[in-house]
């Protein structure tokens, strides 16, 4: 049998355990609560809230008038929330505290004459969030080659998507140094972020295989595996234990289990419980 070595941290961050507590609550004191989007980025997770009584919607005009709403953990524009607040007799506000210290570091570089430019993935919620609290007025950047194409501007404020690679981010900005001669830069990368990346590089260095769990749909989850693919270690990202091909297991003395930053503590427990047995 494998060896099991989980990484430490692991699982829920701060933000994500507080949303989920929060709505926890509120689906307990209140029942039906709607929310825009996925509350976090785990199927399995946002499941078992449905069967609480939470109801995902994709936009507001589906949320009747007097509901209770939940705003998710990525952030929403200011404009969504306002609409939110006119039609509802609750919003219960589970943005990140992350997230909106990257909100507001965005609306003061904007304010201060910057062209902002956020470092991230232009189709995540959470860019989406940060692009409506100036107006739209910024560019998005995923990655080198694309920060090589924005030309020359005056004055570039950077911020980055709460969950990007701190490595990725650092080039990023160096290639960025070379567009303008007026450049003010905000790390909003995440501490639970930093910590759950650097925490995966360690665990590759004393496993023979490493499990990544978490959402698909996860952007944390998805920079997890592909650090630990960088580093050489045979790797493999499931949602759930049931998606584990238990042939993979073969020959592994040694094993690390990482999990996204909206991966519940149940589904890492049922990975551990599958492997125990195989």
């Amino acid at each position: 049998m494998s060896r099991v070595i989980i990484a430490n941290p692991t699982g829920f961050c701060f933000g994500v355990r507080r949303a989920i507590e929060a709505l926890e609550d509120i689906l307990t004191k209140r029942g039906l609560v709607y929310c825009i989007g996925m509350p976090i980025h785990n199927p399995q997770e946002v499941d078992r809230l449905v069967r609480k009584g939470l109801v995902v919607v994709d936009s507001p005009e589906l949320v009747p008038p007097s509901s209770q709403v939940f705003v998710r953990a990525h952030g929403i524009s200011p404009t969504l929330f306002s609409v939110l607040k006119q039609r509802s007799t609750c919003v219960i506000d589970g943005t990140c505290p992350f997230v909106k210290k990257a909100q507001e570091r965005a609306k003061h570089l904007a304010e201060s004459g910057y062209l902002v430019c956020i470092v991230g993935d232009a189709s995540h919620p959470e860019v989406k969030a940060l692009l409506g609290t100036v107006g739209g007025h910024a560019i998005v950047v995923r990655n080198i080659n694309q920060a090589k194409d924005i030309g020359k501007i005056s004055k570039l404020g950077v911020i980055s998507q709460t969950t990007q690679d701190e490595k990725d981010f650092s080039s990023i900005v160096a290639e960025l140094t070379l567009h303008t001669k007026d450049m003010r830069i905000y790390n909003t990368i995440c501490n639970a972020t930093r910590a759950r990346q650097n925490a995966t590089r360690e665990l590759a260095k004393v496993v023979e295989g490493i499990i990544v769990i978490g959402g698909r749909n996860s952007a944390n989850t998805g920079k997890l595996y592909d650090i630990a693919k960088s580093t050489g270690v045979d790797v493999v990202w499931i949602e759930h234990a049931q998606e584990l091909d238990r042939g993979w297991l073969s020959g592994k003395a040694r094993i690390g289990i990482a999990a996204g930053a909206s991966t519940p503590d149940w589904l890492i427990h049922q990975l551990k419980q599958t492997m125990a047995i195989t």
